[in-house]
């Protein structure tokens, strides 16, 4: 699976909407957008940003290209915001509706034009709200699994120090996760050196990929990573890191933390181990950088872990990112 970061726009006022809507059409240079194609995002990502300054006073918006067997070929938008939020979705989501006295809340024409949407709102807790549009027929979700997730960069650089992908085979999900010492062009080096030895040697078990990054590292200024692999026959979750990678489980009941070791990909590693979970059936597996808070909690948020995963990891980011650190947060949970 092909992961890229996010490009991150605030929206304050008005104006913006023009930005992020020439923002996204750019993305959508090169991916095989129809004319059409290309005016159906440009009015999703238009009533996206207007809909943040109308109803919650601006937000900002995530944007990205999506990846499909090593080629990139839709955009996904993520809208964020901390405002009042929605007392009555289905009545917003009624195209020509407004709750803010104008036109149109444009939520209902966002949903009939992306090819995935979701929205996720609590009264006094703002909105998250998710759109994709693939040109053409859209991929099929992986075979099992629902995954989504963001990668942020540093306010003011360019390129995102984190970085994180997949392997899937019937048999097994492996979920990779990498932070770049520091933030810039260096961490990225770094994170994308772990990036290509984990899709090199992904036949391996975690402890054991671990190894070939840690190796493989020394060249570069080093990285915290890990390496999650779930494996639905026998219900486990087996994890391996280097440093500080959240890992959660998210389960009927409550959470079960993951336990990484301490170092340095690429500096300083000891032994490494590696450690197995119980993976129950609707279960929601948390991955992240520590550019989200370690005491991140969803108890605000009900019902907001079935919905997609990328709204999920979006709300994360929104409430729990530190700001001061690149950010990543990767959600993956079985398909029902």
């Amino acid at each position: 699976m092909e992961v890229t970061e996010h490009t991150r726009l605030e929206v304050r006022d008005p104006s913006a909407a023009g930005h992020a809507r020439r923002t996204a059409v750019d993305l959508a240079g090169g991916l095989g957008f129809s004319a059409a194609e290309v005016g159906r995002l440009a009015i999703i990502v238009t009533e996206a940003a207007t809909n943040l300054v109308k109803h919650a006073g601006g937000g900002e918006l995530l944007l990205r290209t999506l990846g499909c067997n090593g080629s990139r070929r839709g955009v996904g938008l993520l809208a964020l915001d901390r405002g009042p939020g929605f007392s009555n979705l289905a009545e917003a989501m009624r195209d020509g509706n407004s709750t803010a006295g104008t036109p149109g809340s444009g939520i209902g024409a966002i949903r009939r034009l992306s090819t995935l949407f979701d929205i996720y709102s609590v009264p006094g807790a703002g909105a998250a709200l998710l759109a994709t549009l693939w040109p053409g027929t859209p991929p099929a979700d992986a075979p099992g699994q629902l995954v989504g997730g963001i990668n942020v960069a540093f306010p003011g650089e360019p390129v995102s120090g984190d970085a994180w992908a997949m392997s899937l085979n019937p048999a097994r999900t492996l979920v990779f996760v990498s932070d770049g010492l520091g933030h810039g062009a260096p961490a990225a080096a770094a994170s994308e050196a772990a990036v290509a030895i984990f899709r090199r040697r992904s036949d391996l078990g975690p402890a054991e990929l671990l190894e070939h990054v840690h190796e493989g590292l020394r060249p570069t200024r080093g990285a915290a990573v890990a390496v999650t692999e779930i494996d639905s026959r026998e219900r486990v979750v087996r994890f391996a890191g280097i440093g500080n990678i959240g890992g959660t489980i998210l389960m009927d009941g409550g959470t079960r933390s993951l336990v990484s070791n301490h170092g340095t990909a690429g500096y300083d590693a000891r032994r490494l181990h590696e450690y197995a979970y119980p993976w129950p059936a609707g279960a929601t597996l948390v991955l992240h950088t520590d550019g989200l808070v370690s005491n991140w909690t969803l108890d605000r948020h009900p019902g907001l872990v079935a919905r997609h995963p990328m709204l999920v990891a979006g709300v994360l980011y929104r409430d729990f990112a530190r700001g001061r650190d690149d950010t990543t947060a990767v959600v993956l949970r079985e398909a029902s």
